[in-house]
Order: structure tokens, then sequence, then C-alpha cells
């Protein structure tokens, strides 16, 4: 569980939020704190006041791992291979487990043939999928993306989205402002100035958001059907 307890941060006030394992999306208006909150999950950040707790442990005690909106300008290694394998080194991961590290976090992500691939020859997308390996192959109990499909082409978006439930983590906590993608996520967080107004599975946070931008484009269009053949 992740638990927040009286959290204040700049422009953030939570007083009671518990997150349950699975894939939660955080959404809501720009400006509204979802980079903010997911940055204090991450431990990149701390609370000004109040406290959060992962499985009872502080974030930054946690092993998370984090993949941003611009996740090519963390890629600064020359391969792949020696990407993902930087990653490890710096949690002190003894040579021994690097290699079958690297193997298990591209076959995660179903992309094994970019393992000698150059950095800077990848796609915008490929660059995006090694930022996530580089992420998984620390095998770290909670995985954040802040945005991450904001600038992935459709197929990319797609095959994240697919990938995901095959992870081994407890917590997945993804911003988003595909409200399709959000709608395959466990539970929702909906972010409006700084609180959350809304949080619960997408069945029962959505009608609530159905007269807003907040809302599943497929929903809609299935309301709609459904309408016209009554």
């Amino acid at each position: 569980m992740i638990v927040c307890t009286g959290l204040a941060f700049r422009t953030l006030a939570i007083r009671e939020l518990t997150v349950p394992p699975g894939h939660t999306c955080v959404i809501g208006p720009n400006g509204s704190g979802k980079s903010t909150l997911l940055s204090l999950f991450a431990g990149i950040e701390t609370p000004e006041s109040g406290q959060i707790t992962i499985d009872g442990e502080a974030p930054r005690r946690t092993d998370v791992g984090w993949v941003g909106e611009f996740p090519e300008d963390n890629l600064i290694f020359r391969t792949v291979q020696d990407e993902i394998a930087s990653a490890l080194r710096f949690h002190h991961l003894p040579d021994c487990e690097l290699e079958p590290r690297i193997v298990m976090a591209l076959r995660e992500i179903d992309r094994e043939d970019l393992r000698d691939a150059r950095c800077r020859e990848l796609s915008g997308g490929e660059k995006a999928l090694i930022a996530l390996a580089a992420a998984i192959a620390l095998r770290p109990s909670v995985i954040i993306l802040d945005e991450i499909d904001s600038h992935l082409d459709r197929a990319t978006a797609e095959h994240v989205q697919r990938i995901l439930p095959s992870f081994s983590c407890t917590h997945i906590l993804q911003s988003t402002q595909n409200m399709d993608t959000a709608a395959q996520a466990d539970n929702l967080i909906y972010l409006e100035e700084g609180t959350v107004r809304y949080f619960g599975p997408p069945e029962e946070i959505f009608p609530a958001l159905e007269d807003t931008p907040f809302y599943p484009t497929l929903w809609r269009f299935a309301r709609c059907n459904s309408s016209l053949k009554r």
C-alpha cells in the first residue's frame, strides 16, 4: 500500500490517500499536481509536511524505477546494453548480475534486438523503451511513468501499455493525458487544484467526468452507439 497522510507540498494538499497494489493512473488538468505527486512518490521530492509510506517505508528507502516525459534526455551511454548496465552499476550490483539483468529487461520490453544498437540512432519511441528497460532492470517494487506516452507514436504507446501488466513490481504509477490509457488502469487518482477529487476504479470515476475532457473517447463512442441502437 502507498499511504499519504496530511501531505502538503507546493500546491498539493492531500489529507488522506491509500493506493492499493496494481496499476494506478494519475489524471487531471494541467497544473493540478500530477508530476509533483509522482515526484513525491518516487522520493525525488520530500513533503513540506505530512508523510508518504510505500509498504511501510519512506519512498527514498524503496526501490523505485522512474521514467519521465522526456526519457531520451537521460540516455548518456553509447549502446543500449551500456545504458542499462549503467543503471545497475549505479546501484552497486556486482558484474556477475549485469548480463542476466540486461537480458531480462530487454525481454520484458520485447526488444532484445536493440541490445547492441547505438542510443543516438534509436527512434524516439525506442529511446523511451530503453529508458523503461533500464528502470525495470533494477527489479523495483514501484515503477513510475510521468506522461511517458506524451511524445510517443501510437504503436509504441500501445506497446508500452501492453507490456506493463507483465512487470513483477507491486505498484505501477502512471500520469497520462490519454483517458483511453487511463481506462485500462486498476485505479485512478483524479487531481484538481492540488487535491484528490476522486479516487477509485475507472468504472466508478469516469461517470463523474462524463461532461469533461477527462472521459475516455472509446467509452463515449460506445455510449453513443448504444443510444443509437435504442
